[in-house]
């Protein structure tokens, strides 16, 4: 019992010079491949984020990976990060992500793409009630993202319709009862 709050000095001192090396080239990676490695806007970008706090607790706290060993984990993960990201600007994020999806379309819910997507009524309400919808017939669309968040859109039911260009991408989003507009941007 005693070994579980002991450390030696060198093990410290070991701890803080490699926190100290890891920190320095997380720093360097993420200011070459940028911020998107830690971004949340993909079931990937959320798996590189989990892997990467992997790689470092393990690095860090353990002797087994040695921290070149870790470093170079480090270096692959956001290399494969960068290729997976220029791909996704150069179509092929078909391959990587998922399309998001529309739940419940102006105040119904699409049973078929709960039951498709694993989500259930009950989730969808507890979601509804943290975006302060007040009636069902508020909500204009509700959609899981690529990121597995749920979206709320809703307003007055008598106020501007909901913008087609809002729900680009957006799987089923032809249930909804969408305005002609375009938008230019």
């Amino acid at each position: 019992m005693t070994d579980w709050f002991a450390a030696s000095p060198t093990a410290l001192l070991g701890v803080v010079a490699s926190t100290l090396a890891v920190y320095a080239l997380l720093v360097l990676l993420v200011r070459v491949v940028g911020l998107r490695s830690f971004s949340k806007m993909s079931g990937i970008d959320f798996a590189m984020t989990i892997t990467t706090g992997a790689v470092l607790a393990s690095t860090l706290l353990n002797r087994s990976p040695p921290l070149a060993q870790g470093a170079v984990a480090l270096v692959a993960l956001f290399a494969v990060q960068a290729a997976v990201s220029w791909g996704r600007r150069h179509g092929l994020s078909a391959l990587v992500d998922n399309d998001p999806v529309v739940l419940m379309a102006d105040g119904r819910m699409l049973r078929d793409n709960l039951r498709k997507a694993r989500v259930t009524e009950n989730d969808v309400w507890a979601k509804l009630r943290e975006a302060n919808v007040l009636r069902p017939d508020q909500v204009r669309a509700v959609v899981l993202e690529t990121t597995g968040d749920i979206s709320v859109l809703h307003g007055d039911p008598d106020g501007p319709d909901l913008h087609p260009c809002l729900l680009r991408g957006v799987r089923d989003s032809r249930a909804l009862d969408l305005s002609d507009d375009t938008y230019d941007g």
